[in-house]
């Protein structure tokens, strides 16, 4: 998971770019970076850390241009701590083209040598984006050749790229010179929209908030499989460069990772996780007597919606119980147990008024290695809580996820060939209560009656671009193991605290 943005304007996009990497920075606080335009000539700055820290005033200023991208990092593929990897990546040929990416390719690896032993270009990092902008670079290079660059030549390049790149990909790049293509996989697993300014601007990122936050109308999400291109005078163009496109979201957008004031394919974050507290609820009451809880308490911040319709439904008062430092990063991604652990302490602190001798319900979004909902759990029995039952809006996180989401390795999930009730011993809690996956699925669709379904594979295990195999898992087990052992130490478990993610 990452946030991207790109706008065509015919005012400077510095602050614009910034302001829109701001909304998405929920997005990845791993590094930032953005690349203006002007004329012809590119102006980058990135560095790893958020973008608030990445970018000082004199950053700002060398960033001129009425064009450009942005790009806040979540590192799912490569490596987590190299600078270079940051984001935008540029390419000089053909005609200057720098890109941003969110998600994940599934076959980098053969890509990688198909563009050294065929296409003759060379890949310098271990960043599946770097492979991507080469393949499109190649095939722009291939549908213009001897040729003005024409729409038509971007949208054949774009259909080439979807018949050699498999995973999940949001991709903006621009185009020196000529203009801005954006494209998504065609399953649609990674989220991109699109919208306008009343002036006339052109923006595309990776959240509507991003665009409603900056001025900007939202015009609709870019279909799967679809590319726009966006010439330097604003121009919309958009083409279907897929063969068989079909719009499968990823699940785990409106469980956790997107804005809850964010709609994505139709479907309002909010409303999903409403719709989940309300499913969770009927699955409570199936397996507890609500008579037994006192109140309902959220993790904040994602499971507040689902929590405070649970609360409704069963006819419990609601309750915040923990109040969260917003000066603690996200600890989802943090590169390290120990660090992730250390900064659940950091990161939130409860109210003892509202655990002291009371059966509590704690609800949070999902649970996904366990090591957070148990520390969590420990702090509500400090509080004074006689009972701590916890209830996941999300169901039990079975598997990998190889589309852009940090839970590669299925030894890392708690709920990897254990039992409900070997979880909830392994958490500490009194009773855990996990949402139903066809439950799920169902009422977050009945928002979009034309959704085709979801990518919930680290749900229920279905890979739904059919290339993923146990040597994938193998190798990215492999990929993390040799990251874990770059992170150890107090520099390490300092950038872990500075960068991560939420559990």
């Amino acid at each position: 998971m990452c946030g991207i943005v790109g706008v065509i304007s015919q005012a400077p996009v510095n602050q614009l770019i910034y302001d829109a990497l701001l909304l998405l920075q929920h997005r990845g606080q791993d590094a930032a970076g953005i690349v203006t335009m002007q004329g012809n000539k590119c102006f980058m700055h990135k560095a790893r850390g958020m973008v608030r820290d990445v970018f000082r005033t004199r950053n700002m200023r060398a960033l001129p241009g009425t064009t450009g991208l942005g790009q806040v990092r979540y590192p799912t593929a490569g490596n987590a701590y190299s600078e270079e990897e940051a984001q935008p990546f540029y390419v000089n040929a053909p005609f200057g083209i720098v890109l941003v990416h969110n998600g994940n390719l599934t076959n980098a690896h053969a890509l990688k040598k198909e563009l050294f032993d065929i296409d003759r270009r060379h890949i310098n990092t271990e960043s599946d984006t770097e492979v991507l902008l080469n393949v499109l670079a190649h095939e722009i290079e291939q549908a213009a050749r001897d040729l003005p660059l024409s729409p038509d030549a971007v949208f054949k390049a774009v259909r080439a790229v979807h018949k050699r790149i498999k995973g999940s990909y949001a991709v903006i790049a621009l185009i020196a010179g000529h203009g801005l293509v954006a494209f998504r996989d065609p399953f649609g697993i990674r989220p991109l929209c699109f919208g306008h300014s009343a002036e006339g601007e052109v923006m595309v990122a990776s959240e509507s908030v991003a665009l409603e936050g900056t001025g900007h109308k939202l015009t609709r999400d870019v279909a799967p499989g679809e590319a726009l291109f966006i010439d330097t005078q604003g121009r919309l163009h958009t083409e279907q460069c897929a063969e068989n496109p079909v719009l499968n979201p990823c699940m785990f957008e409106y469980v956790y990772l997107a804005r809850p004031d964010s709609v994505m394919d139709g479907i309002s974050v909010y409303q999903a996780r409403l719709n989940m507290g309300e499913t969770l609820a009927q699955r409570l009451i199936s397996t507890m007597p609500p008579s037994d809880i006192d109140v309902v308490i959220p993790i904040p911040e994602s499971s507040r919606p689902s929590a405070m319709q649970l609360a409704h439904k069963i006819g419990k008062p609601y309750r915040e119980g923990f109040v969260k430092n917003r000066y603690v990063g996200r600890t989802f991604i943090m590169p390290g147990q120990g660090a992730r652990k250390k900064s659940v302490r950091q990161k939130l602190n409860a109210i003892g008024l509202e655990f002291k001798g009371r059966n509590v319900l704690l609800v949070d979004d999902s649970i996904v290695r366990g090591t957070t909902s148990k520390e969590i759990v420990q702090m509500a029995r400090e509080a004074g809580a006689r009972k701590v039952y916890l209830a996941s809006a999300a169901p039990p996180v079975r598997y990998p996820n190889v589309y852009g989401i940090d839970m590669p390795t299925k030894e890392e999930l708690v709920a990897h060939n254990r039992s409900i009730e070997e979880i909830r011993q392994f958490i500490g809690a009194d009773a855990l209560i996990y949402q139903d996956v066809d439950a799920m699925k169902r009422v977050v669709a009945a928002l979009h009656p034309g959704l085709a379904g979801f990518e919930a594979s680290c749900f229920d295990g279905h890979y739904i671009t059919g290339d993923v195999s146990v040597e994938d898992f193998a190798a990215l087990r492999e990929q993390r193991q040799s990251q874990g052992e770059e992170e150890e130490g107090p520099a390490r478990t300092r950038l872990a605290l500075q960068s991560g993610q939420e559990s």
